[in-house]
């Protein structure tokens, strides 16, 4: 079955008619046109949110996560054709498409038990008969703005706490893969039926290009963008939302490393140097670009990866036992091609798409294209005699997502992630940089953004913090001794 065929087949069973619209969808597997849905109205959508708001935010936390747990039960019902959607859209191959589902599914049991412990604090006063207290409370309508590398996963991420925090979410999906936000936002409606009483307006989806983005980053009604993309793309998003006083949590590029040591379990190296560097075809946030590796087990690192990616099975992405699918488009493969010249290899698998071998290219030290970003599947290949330098090395990006290093050795362990090791917001030690599970903080430094995703405490960036003072004496002492007497 072509990618035209089972898309439309998958989309009839959603009950999306995907055959007419402003903004087409192409899948890149073959480069055919698999549907087209209409362009959004980015000022409507602000305003539904903005009212929704109002009545969502007084539903008690553990009641909107029930509405939460319904979508969770809706996403398993349809895990695999959702997954071959994504497949079919963004190029992944199906078991990562199937494990982004399953992302959706872990968020969502995550944030049910999140609504039932979005806690405060109880602080001490200095002042007798006096109670301070912390409470955090729904801050507003969020904006997802997601990438076509995770089409639905990301929007899972946010969506899920930003409703258990009582925010309505706006979802701007790119423009690259449109139709599995629609086929998402169909299991929305089914959970939100089931559910009951949702205010209008509580969970929508705007498609569009850069404009409809830009609109809804601009509203003013828009209590955070949460905005996952490219670098170049936060620097445009972060100060127009800090104009107009709003939040943004970006999650932007990486160019992650991975040292590799004298001590290191070089099989396990291996397996997870094909993983995170060939993945996705190179198009992860958290695709390992940089390999800093001692100069006493580098050839031989080098020439086992040199036979895995020579070897490594790229096509149709839904073919069992296909590892590598294409890149998402033609400006991806430009990218590369730029990068490497007539060193790119690109393979003959699916007539249309764009498909490459992954490149690995030695160099004697960090510069020009090594300190940027290229979404696509090369791997820098940097020795190292000294672990300090090894370090230094890995730290002289911009960027700070992700890392990892192989050791065997718990001192250089520990050193990689203590405060004088790795400058990122992930430190692995002998698993690669991607492959996050849903239960820790995901998010970067530098040019990475700063902003934290999913796990851990992030569930504060869609809540506003207040502090309170209540005074239950009959007395009203000032704090630090202040005396404001007023005479008799």
């Amino acid at each position: 079955m072509s990618p035209v065929e089972e898309a439309a087949e998958i989309l009839r069973g959603f009950g999306i008619d995907a055959s007419a619209g402003e903004l087409e969808s192409r899948s890149p597997i073959d480069g055919q046109l698999i549907g087209a849905v209409k362009i959004g109205d980015a000022g409507k959508a602000c305003t539904n949110a903005a009212k929704a708001f109002l009545d969502w935010r007084l539903v008690p936390a553990p009641r909107r996560g029930e509405l939460v747990r319904l979508l969770g039960e809706e996403l398993r019902a349809v895990k695999e054709p959702l997954a071959r959607l994504v497949t079919i859209e963004c190029g992944k191959i199906v078991q990562e498409s199937l494990g982004e589902v399953q992302e959706m599914i872990d968020i969502c049991d995550y944030a049910v038990g999140l609504s039932r412990q979005l806690y405060g604090l109880t602080i001490a006063s200095e002042r007798p008969n006096h109670r301070m207290m912390e409470q955090w409370h729904p801050l507003g309508p969020v904006l997802v703005i997601s990438a076509f590398n995770f089409p639905v996963a990301v929007w899972a991420w946010n969506a899920a706490l930003a409703l258990v925090c009582g925010d309505p979410v706006i979802w701007k999906p790119s423009e690259k893969t449109p139709l599995v936000a629609e086929a998402v936002m169909t299991l929305v409606r089914r959970a939100l039926d089931r559910f009951g009483d949702a205010p209008e307006g509580l969970v929508q989806v705007v498609q569009g290009g850069r404009d409809v983005g830009e609109a809804l980053v601009d509203d003013k009604r828009i209590a955070l963008v949460s905005a996952t993309g490219s670098t170049a793309m936060g620097r445009s998003v972060g100060p127009r939302v800090a104009q107009r006083f709003g939040r943004a949590l970006l999650e932007l590029g990486g160019n992650n490393g991975m040292i590799v040591c004298p001590s290191a379990d070089l099989a396990l190296a291996e397996r997870a140097i094909l993983f995170s560097a060939a993945g996705t075809a190179g198009q992860r946030c958290t695709t390992l670009r940089r390999v800093i590796v001692h100069k006493s087990v580098a050839d031989r690192l080098v020439d086992r990866i040199k036979q895995l990616f020579a070897s490594v099975q790229i096509g149709d992405p839904r073919d069992e036992g296909t590892l590598i699918g294409p890149l998402i488009d033609e400006t991806a493969f430009e990218g590369m091609r730029n990068v490497l010249g007539d060193r790119i290899e690109r393979i003959n698998a699916v007539p249309g798409g764009f498909y490459v071998r992954p490149a690995i290219v030695e160099l004697p030290k960090q510069e020009g294209s090594v300190l940027k970003e290229t979404f696509a599947p090369i791997l820098y290949v940097l020795r190292y005699g000294d672990f300090d330098e090894a370090v230094a090395m890995h730290n002289a990006v911009p960027q700070g997502l992700s890392s990892s290093i192989f050791t065997s050795d718990m001192r250089e362990a520990e050193r990689f992630i203590s405060v004088a090791g790795s400058d990122c917001g992930i430190a692995n030690v002998n698993i690669g940089p991607s492959g996050a599970e849903i239960g820790g903080a995901f998010g970067g430094e530098k040019e990475t953004g700063g902003g934290r995703e999913s796990g851990s405490d992030s569930w504060r960036a869609y809540m506003r913090r207040q502090t309170n003072t209540i005074n239950y004496g009959t007395e009203l002492p000032l704090a630090q001794g202040i005396r404001f007497d007023v005479a008799p």
